[in-house]
């Protein structure tokens, strides 16, 4: 009976994502009627991100401190290949892709052994190499970065100059992304990430090779994150050392958590939040940084599950 009981409720669980992934793609897909799609496509690059990072660290309990390395060395690589290689844009979003999934792997091998703390400041250390190297990187430009990145057309038909083109394309990248976090999450892959999260000892005496799904994780994380920088370098037609600091790590954990860590749908929610404060709170200077300050202490001591995570507790459907 609690085995049927049980099944119920994930399947309902299930059928009300389903509809909230629905009705996301339907705003986002008109959302442009009425809110400038730069920005938009600003809140999905960065909300693929989050959602990248939130698998790690909601799903996998891993808490990285230098994601940005991801990002930010993906959008270099697209960046690079479109205005010196002249690729065609969706090549470009891949081979950022796959340079952030090799990065990935090369630090996961480096810092997965580790526990807490010690791999978090690993993930840093490594993280302000990246940066370093970017910093000095020849075909990076230094603090001026690549400008004047060309968006290109899409297999070479449709020309990514245009808004419109450009929306259409993002918010293409963000759903199928979104799409894969969900999948991994709901697979048997995700549900051995959660019980390693939960109880790793428990899940290694099972027989499970706990480091290396934790790799796997990291990689996949790290990938999207990869993606979502590779993105927004043909979207702003810049690639800087911004999307590689240290700093914006940190932005990736608030809006994370702002969100609703651990939830489907929270990255999104914490990415909206953040890029809205800082875009239409720009006039304040560094006063924006203060107002998420605050921000940020209120989620932890009130609203530890975050916004999402706040939501679906109270309705008691995970979303």
């Amino acid at each position: 009976m609690s085995n049927a009981i049980s099944a119920s409720a994930s399947a309902k669980s299930y059928k009300h994502q389903w509809v909230a992934f629905a009705l996301m793609a339907v705003i986002l897909a008109v959302a442009p009627m009425w809110v400038y799609p730069v920005f938009l496509m600003k809140v999905m690059c960065f909300a693929l991100f989050a959602s990248a990072f939130n698998l790690l660290l909601g799903f996998g309990g891993l808490l990285s401190f230098g994601h940005a390395m991801f990002m930010g060395s993906a959008g270099y690589v697209a960046a690079h290949a479109a205005k010196v290689w002249g690729l065609n844009p969706e090549l470009c979003v891949l081979l950022g892709t796959a340079s952030s999934a090799t990065l990935a792997l090369v630090v996961g091998l480096l810092a997965i052994r580790r526990q807490g703390i010690y791999f978090a400041m690993i993930t840093l250390a490594l993280a302000q190499m990246v940066f370093f190297f970017c910093l000095q990187a020849p075909f990076t430009g230094g603090e001026d970065g690549i400008q004047a990145v060309p968006r290109g057309k899409l297999f070479g038909l449709v020309d990514l100059a245009d808004n419109f083109n450009m929306y259409i394309f993002v918010l293409t990248i963000f759903l199928l992304g979104f799409l894969l976090i969900w999948r991994v999450i709901h697979s048997p892959f995700g549900q051995i990430l959660k019980a390693i999260r939960e109880h790793p000892d428990r899940a290694t005496s099972l027989g499970y090779d706990t480091d290396t799904f934790k790799l796997l994780a990291f990689v996949i994380s790290g990938a999207l994150a990869g993606t979502a920088g590779g993105t927004k370098a043909l979207v702003f037609q810049l690639a800087s050392l911004t999307d590689v600091h240290w700093s914006m790590s940190g932005e990736v954990v608030l809006m994370t958590l702002v969100g609703g860590m651990g939830t489907l749908f929270g990255p999104l929610v914490g990415a909206t939040v953040i890029i809205s404060m800082e875009n239409y709170l720009a006039h304040l200077g560094a006063w924006v940084t203060i107002i998420q300050g605050v921000i940020f202490v209120i989620c932890v001591l009130a609203f530890r599950r975050g916004i999402m995570g706040e939501i679906a507790h109270w309705i008691k459907k995970p979303l």
